[in-house]
């Protein structure tokens, strides 16, 4: 059975900082992803990391704030947000799929076969 776990998730004020993690079981992956969803909003990409190459995309959102990484040996993803705005409150999910070749990094909700849960972050003023 594959799981997806999400932790780390809380309130926070602007210009503070969170980390997410999320710990994968079941299988491994060629990409994980973060993905959020704000009320009222479509699920959208915030960055996904190639698990075999350092290879690793952002959304403009987050460039320069975000930073993904992970942790082979604990099949295990992290989300380190810095720099947080009251526009990045949202529940964020973890997503992994086995698809494509070695340098396979997936940016679209639709290239993702397996969800966690979801956390939340809340950024305040």
């Amino acid at each position: 059975q594959v799981q997806l776990v999400e932790s780390g998730g809380g309130l926070v004020q602007a210009g503070g900082s969170l980390r997410l993690s999320c710990a994968a079981s079941g299988r491994t992956f060629s990409s994980m992803g973060w993905f959020r969803q704000a009320p009222g909003n479509e699920r959208e990409f915030v960055a996904a990391i190639n698990w075999r190459t350092p290879i690793t995309r952002y959304a403009d959102s987050v460039k320069g704030r975000f930073t993904i990484s992970r942790d082979n040996a604990k099949n295990t993803v992290y989300l380190q947000m810095n720099s947080l705005e009251v526009e990045d409150t949202a529940v964020y999910y973890c997503a992994g799929t086995g698809r494509g070749g070695i340098y396979y990094t997936g940016v679209s909700a639709g290239e993702y076969d397996y969800w966690g849960q979801g956390t939340q972050v809340t950024v305040s003023s």
